[in-house]
C-alpha cells in the first residue's frame, strides 16, 4: 500500500515526533482505506476513510453501513484536523433503525461544544478540552487512522476519546504497546504492530502496518472487528462468541444482533 499520510515518524522525542510528522503530512496526497465490518467472523457490513490534505491540515471523511438482524446502521462524518491531527471540526450524520442522529463539535474557548440532535431531541454540551482527543463514533476506522497518528506523536501518552451517545463524554485512552506480529497484506508479508486501547473499561485490539496505517480493530467486548480489504492477520485474532451467563443471571454482553453498547 502507497505510503501516505497522515503519517507519523517513529522517534524518541516528542518534539521530533511532532517536526517529522508535520513534514510528512505537508508533502501528502489524498489516501483512503476501505474495511470490511464483521461480527464473530461473518461479514455484516463495510467501512471506509479517507484523509485529504488542506492548505492548514486535514479533511477526512468517513462512511459505514451495517445491515444485520434488528440492526441497519448508516454513517456519515466529516472532520478538519490540524498537522497535527488535532480536531477542529467535526459533523456527523447517522442513521439507527430509521432513526435519524446528528452531531456537530468543535472547539469553543476552553471547552469542545459537542451539539446532538436524536429521537427528536437535542442537547448542547460542553466538554473538557483535550488537544489529543478523538471524536470516536461506532464502526468508524477513520477515528483510529487518527488515534494511531497521535499516539506517534504523544507517546502513547495524554489521550482522549469524544463518545457521540446520548449528551456525550470525553473519557481518558490508556494505549498498551504488545509485541509485532505478521501478517499479509495483498498477499505480501508485512510486520503488524499491535497496541490496545482501553476506552471505559473495555479493551480494542489495534493492528497496524510498518507506516502506521489502520488495518485492523478488533472489538472482543462487542463481537465486531474492522479488517482491511486485502490484509489478513497471521494467524488471525478472532473474537470469541458472548460468554454463555450462569443460571438466572443476565448477560452483560449485548445479544449478537445488537448495535454496540455504551463505550
Amino acid at each position: 500500500m502507497k505510503n501516505n499520510v497522515p503519517k507519523f515518524a517513529f522517534a524518541s522525542l516528542a518534539g521530533l515526533a511532532v517536526l517529522f510528522a508535520t513534514a510528512a503530512l505537508a508533502q501528502s496526497t489524498a489516501r483512503d482505506g476501505d474495511f470490511v465490518v464483521a461480527q464473530h467472523g461473518s461479514t455484516v457490513g463495510s467501512a471506509s476513510y479517507k484523509f485529504s490534505p488542506t492548505s492548514d491540515g486535514y479533511d477526512s471523511t468517513s462512511v459505514v453501513r451495517v445491515s444485520m438482524q434488528d440492526l441497519n446502521y448508516t454513517l456519515s462524518k466529516t472532520q478538519q484536523l490540524t498537522k497535527d491531527a488535532h480536531l477542529k471540526h467535526v459533523e456527523l450524520s447517522a442513521s439507527v433503525n430509521g432513526k435519524a442522529v446528528n452531531v456537530t463539535g468543535s472547539p469553543d474557548a476552553a471547552q469542545f461544544l459537542l451539539k446532538i440532535s436524536a429521537n427528536g431531541n437535542s442537547s448542547a454540551t460542553p466538554l473538557d478540552l483535550h488537544h489529543n482527543a478523538v471524536f470516536v463514533p461506532d464502526f468508524d476506522p477513520g477515528a483510529y487512522e487518527t488515534l494511531l497518528a497521535l499516539a506517534v506523536e504523544n507517546n502513547n501518552r495524554d489521550l482522549w476519546a469524544i463518545i457521540p451517545k446520548q449528551a456525550g463524554t470525553v473519557v481518558p485512552i490508556k494505549l498498551a504497546t504488545y509485541a509485532d506480529e505478521k501478517g499479509t497484506m495483498n498477499g505480501q508479508p508485512i510486520d503488524v504492530h499491535h497496541l490496545v486501547a482501553t476506552i471505559s473499561g473495555n479493551d480494542t485490539h489495534i493492528f497496524s502496518g510498518p507506516h502506521n496505517h489502520l488495518l485492523q480493530v478488533e472489538l472482543p467486548y462487542q463481537g465486531f472487528a474492522l479488517v482491511r480489504k486485502g490484509f489478513v492477520l497471521t494467524p488471525p485474532a478472532k473474537a470469541g462468541p458472548p460468554p454463555t451467563p450462569p443460571p438466572g443471571k443476565p448477560s452483560d454482553q449485548p445479544p449478537a444482533n445488537q448495535p454496540p453498547p455504551q463505550q
